[in-house]
C-alpha cells in the first residue's frame, strides 16, 4: 500500500470509530467527495487539511502520518536517545542492545527517518562491538534504500571504514569510489572530506602510494578552502599516514600534531583520543628518544577511549602500540601485559592488527628469554597473516615476522616469510 493509501485506512479507521459519516466529518470546511477520495487514497491531503481531520476526529496528526499516537512517538524517540547515549558513552554492548530492541519495536516500521536512523546506529554499535560483518550487512541493507543526501555520505564513510578494517580494500575503495570519482565531482563538504579520507588510507593500504600521494593533496585543498575543523582534521590525519609510508616522517608529524591541536579544541572525545594515538606512533618512529612523552600520551589517549564510542578495534590499537612502546622503552614484562590485553580486545575481523600484537607479544618474550613462547606468538603472525590479500601493508609485517623468526634461529620460517613478503610487495 501507498503512504496516501495507509493515511485514507486510518482516517477511515478513526472516522467509524467516532460513528461520523464521511459528510459529517468533512462539514463545513470540505466536501465530502473529497473524504471521500482521501479515504480511498485518490488523493494526498495537504499538511492544512491533514491537521484539520486530525483536529476533527480528535486523534493525534502523527498518528494519521505513521500510525503511531503521539506517546508511543516519545517512547520510541527517547528509547533512540537512550541509544545513542550509550554509544557516546562508550557502553557499546548496551548500545547495541538498545538499538536491537528499538527495531524489533513495530511500531517504528511506518517511521522511515527514525528507523533508518536507528539501523545507522545499529551498524554503528556493531562496528564498535567488532561485528563487522553484521555492521557491513546493515549499512549495505541502508544503501539500498531511498536516503537524504548526508545520511547517503555517512552511511558511505562508515562502510568504507568497516570495509578497510576487514581488510577488504577493494571493497572499501569501491564505496568510496562510486561518491567521489563520479564527473562532475561533487561540491566539496566535510562528509565528502571525511569520506575522501577513509578512501585515501585504502588507497594506501592496497599500496597504491602514487595515488594515495595525490588524493591526499587534493584532500588537504579541500580541507583548508572550507576552513572547518571537521574537514581539517580528516584530511591532516589520514595525510599524516600517507606522508609517513612515502618517507616524509617530519611531514606526517607536523600534519599529525595540527590534527592534535585542532581537536583538543573541537573535538570529540573518541576522536581526540584516536589522535593521540595516531601522533604517539609516529613520534616513537621518528623520535624514539622521546619514549616517556609517547608513553604518557598512549595512556591518556587508552584511558579517553575507554570512556567513549571507541570502537573494540581502536582499543585495541592502543595496547598494541602501548607493547611496542615498552618494548622500545626495555620494559617487556609491561609490553606482555599490553600485548595481551591487546589480544583480549581484539576483533576477529582485523586480522593484521590481530598479526601485529602477536608480534609484539613474540619480541617481548624474546627480551624476557622465553624462546619457547616468543615462536609460538610467530606462529600465530603466520596464521593471522596467510589469509590476507597481497599489499605494501601486509609485505611490511610479514618483513617484520622474518627478522623475528631469523632472531630467534626459525631459518626456514625466516626465508618463507621474506619470500611471502616480497610477494606481498610485488616483486
Amino acid at each position: 500500500m501507498t503512504t496516501s493509501d495507509l493515511v485514507g485506512l486510518r482516517i477511515k479507521t478513526v472516522r467509524r470509530q467516532r460513528g461520523l459519516s464521511q459528510a459529517q466529518l468533512a462539514h463545513p470546511e470540505l466536501s465530502d467527495s473529497y473524504v471521500s477520495l482521501i479515504e480511498s487514497g485518490k488523493r494526498t491531503p495537504t499538511p492544512a487539511v491533514l491537521e484539520l481531520l486530525a483536529q476533527k476526529l480528535d486523534c493525534s496528526l502523527s498518528y494519521l502520518l505513521n500510525g503511531v499516537t503521539a506517546e508511543q512517538m516519545e517512547e520510541i524517540e527517547l528509547a533512540l536517545g537512550y541509544a545513542r547515549l550509550a554509544l557516546e558513552n562508550g557502553e557499546v554492548v548496551e548500545a547495541r542492545t538498545r538499538f536491537a530492541e528499538l527495531l524489533a519495536n513495530h511500531n517504528l516500521a511506518g517511521l522511515t527517518s527514525l528507523r533508518q536512523d536507528t539501523e545507522y546506529g545499529l551498524a554503528l554499535a556493531l562496528e564498535a562491538c567488532g561485528e563487522l560483518g553484521e555492521a557491513i550487512a546493515t549499512l549495505r541493507r541502508l544503501q539500498a534504500e531511498e536516503i537524504a543526501p548526508e545520511r547517503q555520505i555517512s552511511i558511505a564513510v562508515a562502510l568504507c571504514r568497516c570495509y578497510r578494517l576487514s581488510d577488504r580494500l577493494s571493497d572499501a575503495i569501491k564505496v568510496g569510489e562510486a561518491l567521489l570519482s563520479v564527473s562532475p565531482r561533487p561540491t566539496w563538504t566535510d562528509g565528502l572530506v571525511e569520506l575522501g579520507a577513509t578512501l585515501l588510507i585504502a588507497y594506501l593500504y592496497s599500496g597504491d602510494l602514487l595515488r594515495a600521494r595525490q588524493f591526499a593533496a587534493e584532500l588537504l585543498n579541500a580541507a583548508d578552502m572550507l576552513g572547518s575543523p571537521r574537514a581539517i582534521v580528516a584530511a591532516c590525519w589520514n595525510a599524516a599516514l600517507v606522508a609517513q609510508s612515502t618517507g616524509h616522517g617530519e611531514e606526517s608529524l607536523a600534519f599529525l600534531e595540527r590534527a592534535l591541536a585542532i581537536q583538543s579544541e573541537n573535538g570529540q572525545p573518541r576522536n581526540l583520543a584516536r589522535a593521540r594515538v595516531a601522533y604517539a606512533v609516529e613520534k616513537l618512529r621518528f623520535h624514539p628518544e622521546a619514549v616517556e612523552e609517547v608513553r604518557a600520551t598512549l595512556a591518556r589517549a587508552d584511558e579517553e577511549l575507554t570512556q567513549t564510542s571507541a570502537s573494540t578495534f581502536d582499543r585495541a590499537n592502543a595496547q598494541v602500540e602501548l607493547a611496542r612502546t615498552e618494548l622500545v622503552a626495555g620494559d617487556f614484562e609491561r609490553a606482555v601485559q599490553h600485548g595481551r590485553a591487546g589480544v583480549e580486545l581484539m576483533p576477529k575481523t582485523a586480522r593484521a592488527l590481530e598479526a601485529e600484537a602477536h608480534l609484539m607479544l613474540s619480541r617481548a618474550y624474546g627480551g624476557l628469554g622465553r624462546l619457547s613462547e616468543a615462536r609460538e606468538e610467530l606462529r600465530a603472525v603466520s596464521d593471522w597473516l596467510s589469509p590476507l590479500p597481497d599489499s605494501r601493508r601486509v609485505a611490511g609485517k610479514w618483513y617484520a615476522a622474518a627478522e623475528s623468526m631469523e632472531l630467534l634461529g626459525d631459518i626456514e620460517g625466516s626465508v618463507a616469510a621474506y619470500q611471502r613478503a616480497l610477494a606481498c610487495a610485488g616483486l
